[in-house]
């Protein structure tokens, strides 16, 4: 019809073109930088922590290998310290009087002694005992470092001197006794004095030999720890 040829291009007319318009939304990290601060840390924190579990995955395996596979293959005589207590920042100082670091005795297996500097017939015991079991070791006596914490400020008895100074020393530090007995401890109705403890390398004391210990019978205990822990250490610092 004519008349609405004519209408129709003139209510086109009439209507407004449509545009569309995007608006830009802030990130959570730009809009809040406290927010993206902590998830920088949170991220870093994480990266941390998968280091370390990649780092302690194989002494791990070793020690759940030792204590729960095979628990029916062991039959340890020393006693097993469950859980292992970690290795405290003690205040220790060596003969000179020089502060050292607790961390620094890390990276070694310790066979730890604890008594005073005037070393009596009981001392010389141990002193021996330590010797021996390190050196019954064999080709493994590299792996396991002597320690002696000395719990007074004495002058050293001739037998520990010799020991300290011997061609493989037994490192001596003086340490106060308190806080020695706040990690390690002594079997029921003995002295800390009485017994050898021995420390992993990570810095956990992880058992206790009896205060008259069989060397035949401890040096199977150490073997088999050695053997379970050679994944991942070696002798040396």
């Amino acid at each position: 019809m004519p008349g609405s040829n004519s209408s129709a291009p003139a209510a086109y007319a009439e209507l407004e073109p449509v545009s569309l318009t995007v608006h830009s939304v802030a990130t959570p990290d730009l809009a809040d930088p406290e927010l993206a601060a902590r998830r920088r840390t949170a991220r870093g924190r994480l990266k941390m922590l998968l280091v370390l579990a990649v780092c302690a995955a194989p002494v791990v395996a070793s020690y759940f290998t030792y204590f729960v596979i095979r628990p029916g293959t062991r039959n340890n005589y020393a006693t097993l310290v469950v859980p292992t207590r970690s290795l405290p920042d003690l205040a220790l100082r060596r003969l000179d009087g020089a502060a050292v670091t607790a961390s620094a005795l890390r990276g070694q297996w310790l066979l730890v002694a604890v008594g005073p500097a005037a070393c009596d017939a009981a001392c010389d015991k141990r002193l021996f005992m330590q010797r021996q079991l390190r050196e019954m070791l064999g080709r493994d006596r590299d792996r396991l470092d002597k320690v002696w914490f000395i719990t007074d400020d004495a002058p050293l008895a001739g037998t520990l001197r010799a020991a300290i100074e011997a061609p493989v020393a037994v490192t001596a530090l003086r340490a106060e006794r308190q806080a020695l007995a706040r990690w390690l401890a002594p079997a029921p109705g003995q002295a800390l004095e009485d017994h050898l403890y021995l420390v992993d390398p990570m810095g956990e004391w992880m058992m206790r030999l009896p205060a008259a210990p069989e060397p035949p019978r401890v040096k199977r205990d150490l073997e088999r720890l050695l053997r379970a822990a050679a994944s991942w250490d070696l002798p040396g610092r």
